[in-house]
């Protein structure tokens, strides 16, 4: 299993609209992200910003991004937020700015030898 994140940038007037979109997302969409192998899925908003952060786990994430391109639910759902995003060249699920990872504390913590290998 891998971790995933990622930056999109909304209109600051439409903030509101698309919180909203969220409260709740549609049950199928919601069935669909978790059919393509995405878990731990969150989106997070910095409201001064207006940027959002996303973080999902995915064993897989060349199949899972495959099955939503493909997904007709996802077309539709892409399609309904596209006006939402800034400087954004495609669909939000596959031109989202990816960002690596630089630290994870379960990995470290594991990486620390104990007492007993010292």
């Amino acid at each position: 299993m891998s971790r995933y994140a990622f930056t999109l940038q909304v209109r600051p007037e439409m903030l509101d609209e698309y919180i909203a979109r969220h409260s709740p997302v549609w049950p199928e969409m919601l069935a669909e992200i978790a059919a393509s192998g995405r878990r731990n899925y969150s989106i997070f908003l910095d409201r001064e910003r207006s940027a959002l952060f996303g973080s999902y786990e995915c064993d897989d994430d060349e199949a899972a991004r495959a099955y939503l391109a493909a997904s007709e639910v996802a077309s539709r759902w892409e399609a309904e937020m596209a006006p939402f995003f800034i400087d954004l060249a495609g669909r939000a699920d596959q031109a989202a700015t990816s960002l690596t990872e630089i630290f994870n504390l379960e990995a470290q913590l594991q990486a620390v030898p104990t007492e007993s290998e010292n």
